[in-house]
């Protein structure tokens, strides 16, 4: 009986915030000393950090989208038929110039703006830090993905823009869709490659954020800083 009007004089006496506090000060079933929504949080930020210095990173060298599987970009559903029409009679060295040209173009553009990426994660908040951390293993990037896309792709595309013309993609694709059109019994094409590309480009990037954070959440030796391990423990 004691015991009960204790805890009913704790309720009388702290607010819903202090309440919270005390919730998540204390231990967890597992034993596990109970962690802060704030702590949670910035160890979230922290697997997204990692996923963008080891993963994203990656795509930024040459081959970095063309010989990754995971990322590669082919091209968009309206031009596939340009593709197989074109190495039907002979032109498919330039096909495959033309795909090297998109991958080429998200390189660059992913060098000159992961700090887009990187200044995105520290501004993110973190609506349900539990859910997401006990969530799947790519729950925070679809989180950072759900709440940044559209400010990224208003960023990312004048970059991959700038980027077509730097690497020459627009030049290539000009050649190759006027060879395409100039053929007899075609349809005339004019795809918006800047967009697919941002796109693409876009859903390269949070691919391989994704693969650091499984990492990190299914072993335990990719958790290399005492935050992660602390958080990150709670969802074991």
């Amino acid at each position: 009986m004691k015991k009960i009007i204790a805890v009913l004089v704790l309720f009388s006496l702290v607010s819903c915030a202090e309440l919270q506090g005390v919730i998540d000060s204390l231990p967890t079933e597992s034993g596990t000393s109970g962690i802060s929504n704030q702590m949670i949080g910035s160890g979230l930020k922290q697997a997204l950090d990692f996923g963008i210095d080891k993963q994203v990173t990656k795509l930024t060298s040459t081959d970095g989208f063309y010989k990754n599987e995971l990322v590669k970009i082919l091209l968009p559903e309206e031009l596939q038929k340009v593709d197989k029409t074109l190495r039907a009679i002979g032109l498919g060295s330039l096909a495959d110039e033309g795909i090297k040209a998109l991958n080429r173009a998200a390189e660059d553009a992913v060098s000159e703006a992961t700090p887009i990426f990187v200044d995105a994660v520290k501004q993110i908040t973190f609506n349900d830090v539990r859910t997401i951390l006990l969530g799947t293993d790519n729950a925070a990037t679809q989180y950072l993905e759900g709440k940044t896309n559209t400010a990224l792709y208003n960023k990312f595309n004048p970059v991959i823009k700038n980027s077509f013309a730097k690497v020459g993609a627009d030049q290539i694709w000009t050649n190759l869709i006027t060879k395409y059109n100039d053929l007899p019994l075609t349809n005339n094409v004019n795809p918006d490659l800047t967009d697919y590309v941002t796109q693409q480009a876009l859903q390269g990037v949070y691919t391989m954020i994704a693969v650091e954070e499984k990492e990190i959440r299914t072993k335990t030796q990719s958790r290399t800083t005492d935050l992660l391990k602390r958080v990150f423990a709670l969802q074991d």
